[in-house]
C-alpha cells in the first residue's frame, strides 16, 4: 500500500483520518477481518486500484475482529463492506464482494475532473457511433463553456463523422485558425467532400485493374477507407502508391499518409509504426 493508506481506522481517529481527509478526496473505508477470506481478497483488490489512481483517493481499514464500534455505527451487516466518504458524507455503500469494474466506475465518478468525465462519456458514444448522443453532449458542454474553442472543434468533428457536412463547415468557419486540433475536423471534412466525387467502393472493386489505373484506384480506395476510419487499410494502399511512384499526383501517397496521421490520436501506435514505414521507404 501507499504511505498515505493507513492500516487501521478506529473510532478515535475516524474524524481526522476519514472525515477531515474526505474534504479533499474520497476515502474508502473497508470493513474486513483476516479470518474472512472474501474480505482479504477485497482488501488486496481495492488497495491495488486505489494505488492506480495516484493519490486521488485513499483507503482505510476497519478490522471488525478487533473493534466493531465503527461497523455498528455505519450499519455494516457482513464482510466485506465498503463505505465511501466524500465531503464528510457517505456517497457509496457496498455490502458483499464487488467486481473490479464496479469499483473502477465509482473511482472514476469521484476522481475525474469535468473534462475527464466529458471525455470518458464521449468515448463511449464514439465506440458505438451514437452520433446524436455525442453531439447532444458536446452542445451541452458548449453551452456551459461558450468560449471553449476545443469543444467547438470536437463538435465540428462529430458533425463531419455523422455526415452533416454543411453544418460542420459553418462551425469550422467560426473557429479561430490557431485553435489547437482544428486540423483534424478540417481534414476529415475535406476527405468527405472528396469522396462525393469518386466512384463508390463497389465500383472500384469491380473495375479491371491495369498498369495505367492501378495507382488511381488504390488512391480512391484509400480515401474511402479513411472516410470509414479504417486507417490501416488506407495506409497500406498509400504505402503502395509511395513505393510505386513518388511523383503520382505530386506525391499524393505520402501526403495522404500525413493527413491520415493527423486524424489519429496522439501517440497512436499504428500511426508510429506507419511513420517508420514511410520514412524507410523514402530513405
Amino acid at each position: 500500500m501507499e504511505e498515505s493508506t493507513i492500516e487501521s481506522v478506529t473510532p478515535e481517529n475516524f474524524q481526522t483520518e476519514v472525515i477531515e481527509k474526505s474534504e479533499n478526496l474520497p476515502v474508502f473505508v473497508l470493513f474486513w477481518a483476516e479470518q474472512v477470506e472474501p474480505s482479504v481478497q477485497m482488501q488486496s483488490l481495492l488497495s491495488s486500484l486505489i494505488q492506480q489512481y495516484s493519490g486521488k483517493a485513499t483507503l482505510v481499514l476497519s478490522d471488525v475482529s478487533q473493534d466493531q464500534t465503527l461497523a455498528q455505527t455505519l450499519r455494516v451487516q457482513g464482510l466485506p463492506s465498503i463505505r465511501v466518504i466524500f465531503k464528510g458524507k457517505i456517497v457509496e455503500q457496498l455490502d458483499g464482494p464487488c467486481e473490479e469494474s464496479q469499483l473502477r466506475t465509482i473511482l472514476d465518478q469521484l476522481t475525474q475532473s469535468p473534462a475527464d468525465m466529458l471525455k470518458s462519456q464521449l468515448s463511449e458514444y464514439l465506440v458505438s457511433k451514437d452520433w446524436d448522443s455525442a453531439l447532444a453532449l458536446m452542445k451541452q458542454a458548449i453551452e456551459q463553456e461558450p468560449n471553449n474553442q476545443g469543444f467547438r472543434v470536437e463538435f465540428a468533428d462529430l458533425l463531419v463523422r455523422k455526415g452533416d457536412l454543411e453544418d460542420a463547415s459553418k462551425v469550422l468557419e467560426a473557429i479561430p485558425d490557431d485553435t489547437e486540433g482544428l486540423k483534424r475536423p478540417t481534414i476529415r471534412l475535406e476527405i468527405m467532400q472528396e469522396i462525393a466525387g469518386m466512384p463508390k467502393m463497389e465500383e472500384l472493386e469491380q473495375t479491371e485493374i491495369t498498369e495505367s489505373n492501378r495507382l488511381e484506384i488504390n488512391y480512391c480506395k484509400a480515401i474511402w477507407f479513411v472516410a470509414g476510419e479504417e486507417y490501416e487499410q488506407a495506409l497500406d494502399l498509400c504505402l503502395e502508391i509511395l513505393s510505386a511512384d513518388r511523383e503520382f499526383r505530386d506525391d499524393i501517397g505520402r501526403l495522404t499518409m500525413i493527413r491520415i496521421f493527423d486524424l489519429m490520436d496522439k501517440g497512436d501506435e499504428l500511426a508510429s509504426a506507419y511513420r517508420r514505414k514511410m520514412f524507410n521507404l523514402m530513405h
